[in-house]
């Protein structure tokens, strides 16, 4: 029983994170513990746990007698989780690109999931195709607090804009340049990768900042 809870804890956790990151759950929108568990047809426990975790990573926050609310990241809050993924980022990555011996050739067939992503217009899949990515690029660093702490910032993006012409470009610009960061990590250009690298991550700011600026509120049908 606790093996399946915590499963579905899982599930829910999963779930719930990728809707609010891909911006189908607008800010103000309200999880109800008791509704999700009754579709689930599970108990409150593991649905309670999954969105406490939420509130921890500071996607929610909790209203007695109501629910989680999905919190509204604010313009100063975007700019600084942009500022220091690039710094950690970069600084891994760069880390990666000096090393004699690395495991790294899955770069090359997640750039591949993320290309076709981008060609059949699945933002969820090019979104989880783009964790997976940084995460063995950031990992392969082997500093696990540092890895942790830029998942945390990423976790607490909101992908606004990406449904609009400029986000789907984006999307698109993205597939080479996932090729290349790719390509630099694993023969060691380690000045082309942190100028290409801090190019890659500052490039959704402007699209993202816009939709925070203006409240605009995702339509996504993609993710």
């Amino acid at each position: 029983m606790a093996g399946q809870d915590t499963n579905l804890r899982e599930q829910v956790f999963q779930q719930i994170r990728g809707e609010i990151i891909a911006g189908h759950a607008t800010p103000g929108s309200m999880y109800s513990v008791p509704s999700i568990a009754e579709s689930l047809g599970t108990s409150t426990t593991p649905v309670r746990e999954a969105l406490l975790e939420l509130v921890r990573l500071g996607l929610l926050e909790p209203h007695r007698n109501r629910g989680f609310r999905v919190t509204a990241p604010s313009v100063s809050e975007a700019h600084d989780i942009f500022e220091m993924r690039e710094v950690l980022e970069v600084h891994a990555a760069a880390a990666v690109a000096k090393m004699t011996t690395k495991d790294i050739s899955g770069l090359i067939p997640i750039a591949d999931e993320i290309a076709a992503a981008v060609e059949g217009r699945n933002f969820r899949a090019y979104l989880m195709a783009d964790r997976k990515f940084h995460y063995l690029l950031t990992a392969a660093a082997g500093n696990a607090i540092l890895t942790e702490t830029v998942f945390s910032l990423r976790d607490r993006m909101r992908f606004y804009g990406d449904d609009s012409d400029e986000g789907l470009e984006r999307q698109r610009a993205s597939v080479p340049e996932h090729y290349k960061i790719a390509e630099l990590a694993m023969k060691g250009g380690e000045r082309e990768l942190a100028t290409l690298l801090k190019r890659h991550i500052r490039a959704w700011e402007p699209l993202f900042m816009k939709a925070v600026t203006k409240g605009n509120k995702p339509r996504l049908s993609l993710v």
